[in-house]
């Protein structure tokens, strides 16, 4: 286990009332204790290798590479782990921890749906009650994952305060784990929330840069990048490599649809501002009120006014750098993608694609950029096929709707 931080420089903390800090601390004890137990690392492993089906592959994107003439961009295809995305290593990890604690329940809350996807799979696999908090605005867009939680046995909550997004679902699974704590463990799927969240999820997520590491030992790798809504992907794939002078850590937000507050979901910027908010100190999207800005993205995952306090630290530091792509840049690198290499993207991940294609055009032919897909793009189809195709995709869907 790398060390365990609590704070990262003047982010992170725990923040919440007093009903959350025996379950907080009793999940801190729990975690510190199994995570260097060597039963639950074989089965966690075992569960890696058997249900998730890692190691995932390093693919290298030879036709992209020919066509942009830069560097060589190699694609981590985290989409191809079982349910389709990244999020499946938290939830089988953090599921795994909840079995011994002796949980019988689990809640989670989701904003794409891959995290709830892979919550309410490892639940399934493990026999456990699971219930998904998902504000009714996701629930519209990423439809489709609610029927696959609702195939695996979860009840999914539609959240319809606020903005009807993840911070609203956030909200609600907070008040729900408040009173349940006795019986039930709270997944969070992205490295931020209250201590022990941001250490246990970067850790269950490193299995990502673990597995680059290996991958590309014999690559010059220059960049590596990752698209950052909370960030676990991001922290994953860049975590055995922070305490490196190189390669470059580039973090990938939400550009939207422009760069008014409440157009976009850019919080490593002017426009972020320090606040304590659902339990954790970190970099947030805050309006002249004081209170969380609406976001907008294309991407329901990058869709968040926080991020996780390691990476608002980093990008403090300088370790990690930041940049964003826009709604449109992130659809193109989608088709780019799709076209060139037989891959597609989430559009969570394309943002990180799109942001490869730029930085790829200044390397040298010898050096590699390496872009995390943190998951496949099935899941987007209702997003992605109306806005490129949207006339014959709105005839298909009234024809099936008949």
């Amino acid at each position: 286990m790398k060390k365990y931080n609590n704070f990262f420089g003047r982010f992170g903390g725990r923040y919440v009332a007093e009903v959350l800090r025996e379950p907080l601390r009793e999940l801190e004890d729990a975690y510190k204790k199994y995570i260097v137990d060597t039963d639950f690392i074989d089965e966690l492993n075992k569960f890696a290798k058997d249900f998730i089906g890692r190691p995932t592959p390093l693919l290298f994107a030879e036709n992209s590479t020919n066509q942009i003439g830069g560097g060589q961009i190699y694609i981590k295809l985290e989409g191809l782990a079982n349910t389709g995305a990244h999020k499946i290593n938290n939830a089988v990890g953090q599921a795994l921890l909840a079995k011994r604690m002796g949980k019988t329940r689990v809640i989670a809350e989701t904003g794409a749906g891959q995290h709830g996807v892979a919550t309410a799979a490892a639940c399934a696999r493990l026999g456990l009650e699971c219930v998904i908090y998902m504000g009714a605005e996701d629930i519209r867009r990423q439809h489709p994952n609610v029927y696959w939680m609702e195939l695996y046995g979860a009840k999914v909550v539609s959240v319809e305060s606020g903005s009807k997004t993840l911070k609203d679902a956030v909200n609600e699974a907070l008040r729900d784990w408040s009173g349940s704590f006795n019986n039930t463990h709270y997944i969070i799927g992205s490295a931020l929330g209250p201590s022990p969240y941001p250490d246990m999820v970067r850790e269950f997520q490193s299995v990502i840069g673990r597995e680059v590491k290996e991958q590309a030992k014999d690559l010059d790798i220059a960049v590596m990048v990752a698209c950052v809504g909370g960030g676990s992907n991001a922290i994953g794939f860049f975590e055995p490599f922070l305490e490196m002078n190189t390669p470059r850590l580039v973090g990938v937000e939400a550009g939207g649809k422009g760069s008014g507050l409440g157009e976009n979901a850019i919080r490593m910027t002017d426009s972020g501002k320090d606040g304590i908010v659902q339990g954790y100190k970190s970099k947030f999207l805050i309006d002249s009120d004081g209170q969380l800005s609406e976001t907008h993205s294309i991407s329901a995952g990058l869709d968040y006014p926080g991020i996780g306090p390691q990476l608002a630290n980093l990008g403090e530091i300088g370790r990690v750098e930041f940049t964003s792509i826009n709604d449109n840049e992130a659809l193109e690198a989608l088709k780019f993608f799709a076209r060139n290499e037989g891959v597609i993207f989430a559009m969570e991940s394309s943002h990180a694609g799109a942001a490869a294609i730029k930085i790829a055009k200044g390397l040298p032919k010898n050096r590699a950029i390496i872009v995390n897909m943190s998951g496949r793009g099935d899941k987007d189809i209702f997003i992605s096929a109306k806005a490129l195709d949207e006339k014959p995709w709105k005839e298909f869907l009234m024809e099936e709707s008949k």
